[in-house]
């Protein structure tokens, strides 16, 4: 997904922990000021690494999967390698560490 286009129907958790390769799942809202403005920086970020899927997750009261994640404030990316998370970024402020949590996703370790 791209754009400010979240999706209200994620799969379940236990997909996610199956799932193979790497993803980042990013939580927010449509109309969170938050989200938005970070936007642009993100959307530089994904560019530099297309080969990482991106899912992007309406999150909220009620949502399990944000839940399932200790999701507190938005935006909040989890960096999946084979399903396990090996970085977390909230709120990102600078390139400097998304291209960090980015760089997890390839490291031989998590």
């Amino acid at each position: 997904m791209s754009g400010q286009t979240y999706t209200t129907t994620p799969p379940e958790r236990a997909t996610l922990d199956a799932s193979c390769g790497s993803m980042v799942i990013e939580f927010g809202t449509g109309w969170c000021g938050w989200c938005r403005a970070a936007g642009p920086l993100l959307a530089d970020a994904f560019a530099r690494y297309p080969d990482v899927k991106r899912l992007k997750v309406e999150d909220g009261p009620g949502r399990p999967l944000g839940r399932s994640y200790r999701v507190k404030l938005w935006p909040t990316l989890i960096f999946l390698k084979n399903g396990e998370e090996v970085a977390r970024v909230v709120r990102p402020g600078d390139q400097t560490e998304l291209d960090n949590a980015f760089a997890r996703l390839s490291a031989d370790t998590p």
